[in-house]
């Protein structure tokens, strides 16, 4: 490091302000729609189900040191891994790219782009080689919501420095970080991120999100598997996430007063506890000192906050909705092999057609965030059967379907995508019409077909591997 420049940047952290921090929350000169999505999946032995550890010949290093030389890959590392020994991740040459979560689980990140049909296939041809060189050593990706096998005690956290301190972290929190573990280390999602376009785009688009995303995520709940068995509701996955660190997850509640902006962001990230710093300056700020406070203060070392660091605080929040420099959905439990579009479809289809946001919109304007907060609760419990305030959600869940069909059947006229992007809702429309939702089916499995074996379930539920 040249410790001339690192001199001088200092001097310019301790002048980090709330304006300078409004920069990852621009849209930008001619910013575009475009789509981008992270599809989680497990890294898992083929018979017990569990996750496998990162090391040794059947781990995950091992998969993706074989990545590297199949596809041509980069290697990614942690900021943190000066000796580059621990690679936790892979750079593909078509700009989309593999990486380890907390628990050894495998997202893959698409480039984003204007095309919904285009995202899907080039994610669905990357998962399908990866998932063919993992059966070269014996590793099973497995797609859903939950990895049902990993013991707590048991998940094969990855070798990066914030994983301890995350831990550690959470484990302090008493009854609000119980399920932190569980979170970090067996959960998985397929998320989106779409754009906006500018301060009242974001706030129009935002305002859908929250209310629309526990609702939209009734559709998804395909985690009734827990533990090694039946975990009494239909998304164990949803529960879980009501246990970890309830300030930064969950509903925006400043996102539906009347006259929202991006200041109210600011105001409750900037009120949070900074968790973890990465690369060569990785002093951890005390547990209960705020973004703001080390704004003002520093960490006590002689540093102050960096545009890094409040780059990387953005990443340490998990509410429903993201805000970033893109609106993130991480709230719906992950689908079988080969459903994960469904989650970009949904999404695209109600928020990139003004007409439809606009419907869609209305349609919720009423819900509370005391009402959206219960109902998360209930749908992780019920599924489609839950309600939301007065509204059972089964009928609110049925018109935003039919509101993002029409929004995705508008792109196909304007030809900005294929026909084929209307197949993606199907999955889901097939559970409004019957009911029966991805929970429901995966659990009559277990109990009949599947004969309640671990390796049984990896089999039916992993992504082919020829």
């Amino acid at each position: 490091m040249d410790h001339a420049l690192y001199n001088d940047d200092l001097d310019l952290q301790r002048t980090l302000t709330r304006e300078s921090l409004a920069g990852a929350f621009s849209a930008g000169v001619g910013s575009a729609e475009l789509v981008g999505m992270e599809v989680e999946n497990g890294l898992v032995d083929q018979v017990t189900g569990c996750s496998v550890p990162y090391g040794g010949e059947q781990g995950a290093r091992a998969l993706l040191d074989l990545m590297v030389r199949a596809t041509d890959g980069t290697p990614l590392f942690d900021l943190a891994d000066v000796s580059g020994s621990h690679p936790i991740g892979v750079k593909l040459p078509n700009g989309a790219s593999f990486t380890l979560e907390t628990g050894g689980a495998l997202e893959y990140a698409s480039k984003p782009t204007a095309s919904l049909a285009q995202a899907v296939r080039v994610a669905e041809a990357d998962l399908l080689v990866t998932a063919a060189l993992a059966e070269r050593l014996g590793i099973a990706l497995l797609s859903g919501a939950c990895l049902p096998f990993t013991p707590p005690a048991k998940i094969p956290w990855i070798p990066k420095p914030r994983v301890k301190v995350m831990r550690d972290y959470f484990n302090r929190l008493g009854e609000s970080g119980e399920h932190a573990e569980a979170v970090m280390g067996v959960t998985l999602s397929t998320q989106t991120s779409l754009d906006y376009l500018s301060g009242q785009d974001f706030i129009d688009k935002l305002r859908l999100h929250v209310r629309a995303a526990p609702i939209v995520s009734a559709l998804f709940v395909n985690s009734p598997i827990a533990d090694g068995g039946y975990a009494g509701v239909m998304s164990r996955r949803m529960q879980y996430w009501q246990r970890f660190d309830p300030r930064r997850c969950g509903v925006l509640e400043f996102a539906l007063t009347e006259n929202a902006s991006v200041d109210d962001f600011f105001d409750w990230t900037l009120k949070l506890p900074m968790i973890y710093r990465d690369g060569q300056r990785s002093h951890v700020p005390a547990p209960y000192r705020t973004f703001a406070d080390l704004m003002n203060d520093g960490f006590g070392d002689g540093t102050w906050p960096t545009l890094a660091d409040w780059q990387l605080h953005l990443c340490q929040v998990w509410p429903h909705v993201r805000p970033r420099s893109t609106l993130e959905l991480r709230a719906s439990d992950g689908l079988p092999w080969p459903y994960f579009s469904a989650a970009p479809a949904i999404w695209v289809g109600l928020t990139y057609d003004a007409a439809v946001r606009k419907e869609a919109s209305a349609l919720l304007s009423e819900l509370t965030p005391f009402q959206l907060e219960r109902a998360v609760e209930d749908i992780a419990v019920k599924g489609l059967a839950a309600s939301v305030g007065p509204h059972p959600v089964r009928d609110l869940a049925h018109e935003l379907l039919r509101l993002a069909r029409q929004g995705l059947e508008n792109r196909v006229a304007a030809q900005v995508d294929p026909p084929e992007v209307l197949s993606y809702l199907e999955p889901l429309e097939q559970v409004d019409g019957d009911g029966e939702t991805f929970a429901d089916k995966c659990l009559a499995l277990w109990e009949s077909e599947l004969g309640q074996s671990p390796s049984a379930y990896v089999r039916r539920f992993r992504i082919p591997f020829d």
